[in-house]
């Protein structure tokens, strides 16, 4: 955790806090919606990996600004 800390504030001392929060965000809605996906198109597919897909999205649409609160106060 204290090495993502270092890194928010490196980047946020280079300006570069807002360019890192949109693209975990972009991966973020990309990975919810290819959970989406493998959901629909590949019934096969245990629940676990689509489930885990839309997590995970979720978490990194989440965490870029819980990571910029943090540093905040770190």
């Amino acid at each position: 955790m204290d090495e993502a800390l270092e890194v928010v504030d490196v980047a946020a001392d280079l300006g570069l806090e807002g360019a890192l929060t949109w693209l975990l965000r972009v991966v973020g809605v990309l990975l919810v919606l290819a959970g989406i996906g493998v959901f629909f198109l590949a019934p096969e597919v245990t629940l676990l990996v689509p489930v885990g897909l839309i997590v995970v999205g979720f978490v990194l649409l989440v965490a870029p600004s819980v990571l910029l609160l943090l540093a905040e106060f770190a």
